[in-house]
């Protein structure tokens, strides 16, 4: 990897000691290194220049997005080093693997139609909480040509420059939606079969969960409103999928118990089948053993309901003309205020 070739933009907020593990794995490693903090208060800015990152502190004044801290430190880092031509983004809550940025930009080296390159993202402890082992398992995606990538990724520095960036209003569901717009430019984005970086969920309540499918959610409604139509449909058939079992199915059941004299709750069998199917993929598509089979299954029909709150979370904001604020499931955050995207 040539000297300046390579840039990382590590955003986090709040991130304690993962942030220390993340930017040491990215010292002296020939990248320029750039972080952007969304109002820490736990010395965060303090730490990153103390390891020789160039800091950047969001303004306070207008609400904080990852997509919007990821601009910004593109935007500085290409003022302090114009001649980099690879970017990687980094959640604060990740270790960058030995090897990776390496990796990554040989592969952009010798795919000129590649706009972005991703590895596998691990979880640092999936065998301390389902929570932590289903993101390890939703992470293990096939290599080869993808159409989308998650908040740790290599991209090509024109190509971002080209489709304008991430865009700065989505609380969640950013990465996605640069991709549209990359792949919409002609733009290809490849998932390569290496450790890219170890990921420190945390996640130990179910509450977390919820919060963080609920954002999900979310994020599907906005993202289809923006690029729902054809040809593209994106997340469309998982909106309609969040709005037939989280909101449709739930609602007849319920409504017609009454007059059915709760025959109508039958119709909640339907979830047991769609289980059944999720089990079945899982084990004979992905090869999964059957505990992490059922886990997941199980999961994924739970999380319609927190997928249909966070739907109807966007909807709600969208007739009245309220913006929904960043959900971290860490915990709560103060009015704009975000931690990263990561998770």
């Amino acid at each position: 990897m040539s000297k300046n070739c390579v840039g990382v933009v590590v955003i986090g907020r709040n991130e304690g000691e993962r942030l220390q593990r993340c930017l040491e794995s990215l010292v002296d490693r020939g990248a320029v290194l750039v972080y952007v903090d969304s109002g820490s208060r736990d010395g965060s800015p303090e730490l990153a220049v103390g390891l020789g990152a160039e800091v950047v502190e969001l303004d306070l004044s207008r609400p904080f997005t990852a997509a919007r801290a990821r601009n910004e430190g593109f935007e500085r880092l290409t003022t302090i080093a114009p001649g980099v031509r690879f970017v990687q983004f980094v959640d604060g809550d990740c270790e960058v693997a030995e090897g990776w940025l390496e990796r990554a930009a040989s592969e952009l080296d010798e795919r000129p139609d590649v706009a972005v390159v991703v590895g596998r993202l691990r979880e640092r402890h999936p065998e301390r909480t389902v929570f932590n082992r289903l993101a390890d398992l939703e992470w293990d995606t096939p290599v080869g040509e993808a159409k989308a990538c998650g908040g740790v990724a290599m991209m090509r520095a024109e190509a971002l420059r080209r489709v304008g960036g991430f865009n700065p209003g989505l609380i969640a569901g950013e990465e996605p939606e640069l991709c549209v717009r990359l792949r919409r430019d002609g733009w290809k984005i490849f998932r390569v079969d290496a450790e890219m970086a170890l990921h420190d969920m945390d996640m130990t309540r179910l509450r977390q969960w919820w919060r963080r499918s609920a954002r999900t959610g979310h994020a599907y409604a906005e993202g289809w409103t923006l690029h729902g139509g054809p040809p593209e449909r994106h997340y469309a058939r998982e909106t309609r999928s969040i709005v037939f079992w989280g909101i449709v199915v739930p609602l007849l059941a319920l409504g017609l118990a009454w007059p059915t004299r709760g025959a109508s709750l039958l119709l909640f069998a339907g979830h047991l089948l769609l289980g059944w199917r999720i089990y079945r993929y899982c084990r004979a598509g992905r090869g999964w053993h059957p505990a992490d089979a059922r886990a997941y299954a199980f999961f994924v029909v739970l999380g319609k309901f927190a997928n249909a709150f966070g739907l109807a979370r966007y909807w709600l904001g969208r007739l009245t003309g309220r913006r929904s604020r960043v959900v971290d499931f860490r915990g709560p955050v103060s009015a704009g205020a975000s931690s990263r995207a990561g998770g």
